[in-house]
């Protein structure tokens, strides 16, 4: 039903086990608790990519309190859509120690210092380090495990599920603009800032609702994956045997030093029991250490588990597509965050403001995005059709309208692209999907930490560049030129390594053969 690994010509080998007996499946998976996760990640993506699309109406603000230049005021929206995904790698450290529902509480309440506390600012560059920094840090601490979660808890209907919940960034784009709007109107915006703190205290509940599945759980998901791909469980054979002789992800190691823990722990367990008559500090001590070696076995597993994902000898970097696919995202995301940044002075430029003011194309792209989302998402879970082919085509449409979008001189015309944008863009909601079809579930965080770093890059970077390119040039055509070709060479790069990444085990296979 989906692009697997072996369509998409690599894999990673973790579905290590397939075994023929049937399992019944978790009720809560693709069911059950799982549309709870949706509605997590829904309200997560409003209340954190909805609040940085608003980000504009504070911007104005910070212009007339701080008389600076409009570039160096820009940079504190910047930091902060920057920052939420760059820090993704690092998250993904953080979710493999703690989990996902750790990680996206200390998230909430980080964003939450992050916008209270500027509503204390005496300057811009201080707005850097609360708003920029502190905000973005946690807002990346809350919107990863809101990805991976969804990926956990749905297999049949994945595409679905990501493009259900990341509508949150549609929605959250009105709600917060209206919301920030009256609150800066009514209340000014140092208090609008501490309110909107306030409810983003509500991602604390929205990590809450983070349930992890068991291990398990997680298993009987493998084996219900496996048991309906058992072609491609053949063609992974090779490459997991070859993973676990060569103990790429260190398990084994692992579980053989949690067993020698846990040997150790019990042997304090009568020491405690025998304790009790006397000696209460001794007690003490022993629980501590015990709690503390615990925390210590899980630490090292998830730094082991982190470590190998990006430095082993199995590390995503070694997979070819999946840095295609990096490359990818290094170009992709400034494409659809230009038209956002620069359309409004096209509108001027052409004298289309009285009509922009009615309907703003800004408007038109984010409301088709939502529905771009959920469309896409219906269509790659059914079963005649690849999720990696939709995710291509949607690629070609946004490059091709990005290409044109600078040829359109009337209202209409830039209406018409700009519905297409939105649409097309809705191949967001496919990102996970496609990330966990080339690396599997176990290294989704670390791989889509990777992916939203990369997309952080190009958001960080894209809209700056664009401006430069209008400085020296003095028209916007160029920048939208150049941002289509460099999108295009990351759709190359797609299509390209999978055809050489397939040929590679094929060529493998025979010369065995062979021998």
């Amino acid at each position: 039903m989906y692009a697997s690994r072996e369509d998409i010509g690599y894999d990673f080998g973790d579905d290590s086990k397939v075994r023929s007996k049937p399992v019944k499946p978790n009720p809560n998976i693709d069911g059950g608790w799982a549309w709870m996760i949706v509605l997590s990640s829904f309200l997560v993506h409003i209340l954190i990519m909805g609040s940085q699309m608003a980000l504009g109406i504070l911007n104005m603000e910070w212009l007339e309190e701080f008389n600076q230049s409009r570039g160096l005021t820009a940079w504190v929206s910047s930091l902060s859509m920057g920052i939420t995904l760059i820090v993704g790698p690092f998250i993904g450290l953080f979710i493999s120690m703690c989990g996902c529902r750790t990680t996206a509480i200390i998230g909430g309440i980080l964003n939450a210092l992050g916008w209270i506390l500027s509503a204390y600012a005496s300057n811009v560059h201080y707005l850097f380090l609360t708003f920029g920094v502190t905000a973005g840090i946690g807002s990346g601490m809350v919107y990863l495990p809101a990805v991976v979660m969804v990926g956990q808890y749905f297999q049949k209907r994945r595409a679905l599920a990501q493009g259900l919940s990341t509508t949150g960034t549609g929605f959250g784009a009105f709600l917060m603009t209206a919301l920030l709007k009256y609150l800066c109107t009514e209340f000014g915006w140092r208090n609008a800032m501490f309110i909107q703190g306030a409810i983003s205290l509500n991602l604390c509940v929205c990590g809450a609702l983070m349930r992890p599945l068991s291990r398990k759980d997680l298993h009987e998901k493998y084996v219900v994956r496996s048991d309906s791909e058992e072609n491609r469980a053949k063609a992974l054979s090779h490459s997991t045997e070859t993973i676990k002789s060569n103990g790429v992800l260190g398990e084994e190691p692992a579980k053989k030093e949690e067993a020698t823990n846990e040997e150790v722990l019990g042997s304090v367990q009568p020491t405690e029991l025998g304790g009790k008559s006397g000696i209460g500090r001794s007690m003490y001590g022993l629980r501590l250490f015990k709690t503390v070696s615990q925390l210590t076995i899980t630490v090292r597993k998830g730094f082991a588990l982190w470590y190998s994902s990006y430095f082993g000898a199995a590390s995503l970097f070694t997979n070819r597509v999946f840095m295609a696919f990096v490359i990818w995202a290094l170009f992709a995301y400034s494409s659809f965050v230009i038209p956002f940044i620069h359309l409004p002075e096209i509108v001027k430029q052409y004298n289309l403001s009285r009509q922009d003011n009615v309907f703003p194309l800004t408007s038109i792209i984010a409301i088709v995005h939502i529905f771009g989302k959920v469309i896409l998402g219906i269509i790659s879970d059914l079963p005649c059709i690849s999720t990696w082919n939709v995710f291509l085509m949607a690629n070609f449409t946004l490059v091709t309208c990005i290409l044109t979008l600078p040829l359109m001189q009337t209202y209409v015309g830039l209406a018409v692209v700009c519905a297409l944008i939105g649409f097309s863009s809705g191949y967001f909601s496919l990102m996970p999907v496609v990330t966990e079809d080339l690396v599997g579930t176990k290294h989704l965080a670390n791989a889509y930490g990777i992916i939203i770093c990369a997309n952080g890059i190009s958001a960080l970077f894209g809209p700056p560049f664009a401006g430069w390119i209008y400085d020296i040039t003095q028209k916007y055509d160029f920048s939208f030129y150049i941002a289509g070709l460099l999108y295009m060479v990351g759709i190359i790069f797609l299509l390209i390594q999978p055809c050489i990444q397939k040929n590679q085990p094929r060529e493998k296979s025979s010369e065995e053969a062979q021998v």
